[in-house]
């Protein structure tokens, strides 16, 4: 088992990783929190494998909501439905919140324990790879807009976090890969090493060593800049264009990490144009092995618009990320009318 702690500006978060650790949270949530009461959010996909397990290990009387898997429910209202059931569970600011997921639960759960009462205890047990190596770390609680992805959220950081490895192993494979685009940008942006481990054919067999070196990276850099003002946007190699896509594909036509997939092999092309090392080639071969996409299925131009909307505007540009050499990630602010010659190629 790995324990990392994360300094936040306010918090301090621990983070265990190990196989079998699910059946330790109440050990260690009483370690960390003296709650009265205790609310468990998940999704409808998870809540029938895990949620009556992770009930029956607490000796207080656990509230639950239940709410519908996807990206699609990722919105206000869903989070309205929580305030909702937070104050029907009479829940304090010196109560807990778990959540039970993947990074959609996560997202909207550490939202609304952000916001609500100004703020309440929260503890992540992310269920998805994709969660476990990123968004269940660092305090990015966010909910999408019509106009975008995450486009409303909050710096929060989790005191608790949860990651299971055992979990993985009853992940259907298309979910799985999912994550293992995340896995493959920490690799590019910090730890080739991490490419290598997972280019083994029996890398599977690793995955408690795979996850602790992607979540020590994005430990890593939270704590030098937690606040997203510079380098905490090179975790977004490949979400650019990524996001964009997900956009126009109405948040249900790509999964996340297919869209940072193609996202990422989208940025690699753009830094060959601007004369950086041509690394299209490796990204396309390694997303591709794990099954993920490296095509993009809409036009580039409808791309475009949608990254208008990008948090990572500024002004009249956008930051992009760009990998050179392998596993140093640079932010590259483009002018927005030469990404549009660059992406699109007019």
């Amino acid at each position: 088992m790995y324990h990392l702690s994360l300094q936040g500006a306010t918090s301090k978060s621990d983070i265990y990783i190990g196989a079998g650790i699910f059946s330790q949270t109440a050990r260690h949530v009483a370690e960390k929190f003296k709650p009265t009461r205790i609310h468990v959010v998940t999704d409808s996909n998870v809540a029938p494998l895990y949620l009556k397990q992770l009930c029956a290990e607490f000796p207080l009387n656990i509230t639950t909501s239940v709410i519908p898997a996807g990206e699609e429910y990722k919105n206000l209202d869903t989070v309205a439905g929580l305030y909702a059931d937070f104050s029907e569970a009479e829940l304090t600011r010196s109560d807990l919140v778990i959540a039970l997921g993947g990074g959609v639960v996560g997202d909207i759960t550490g939202f609304a324990a952000a916001t609500y009462l100004r703020g309440i205890h929260v503890c992540q047990i992310p269920t998805t790879l994709l969660a476990q190596v990123d968004s269940s770390v660092g305090g990015k609680t966010a909910v999408d807009l019509p106009q975008g992805k995450n486009l409303v959220g909050a710096f929060y950081q989790p005191e608790l976090v949860m990651i299971d490895t055992d979990i993985l192993t009853t992940l259907p494979e298309h979910i799985f890969n999912d994550g293992m685009a995340e896995v493959i940008k920490y690799g590019f942006i910090s730890n080739p090493e991490i490419i290598d481990l997972i280019s083994a054919p029996d890398f599977k067999q690793n995955m408690e060593r795979i996850v602790y070196e992607c979540v020590q990276i994005k430990r890593d850099v939270v704590q030098a800049d937690e606040r997203d003002t510079g380098l905490r946007m090179i975790l977004n190699f490949g979400h650019t264009i990524g996001h964009g896509a997900e956009k126009v594909g109405h948040f249900t036509e790509l999964s996340h990490g297919q869209a940072v997939a193609i996202g990422m092999v989208q940025a690699a092309k753009l830094a060959v144009k601007l004369g950086e090392t041509d690394l299209v080639e490796q990204i396309t071969s390694i997303c591709q092995a794990h099954g993920l996409p490296t095509e993009v299925p809409y036009p580039m131009e409808d791309i475009y618009t949608a990254m208008l909307h990008d948090k990572k505007r500024a002004a009249d540009s956008i930051n992009f990320i760009l990998v050179h050499p392998m596993g140093k990630a640079n932010i590259h602010p483009i002018p927005l009318e030469q990404l549009h010659q660059l992406v699109t190629g007019e």
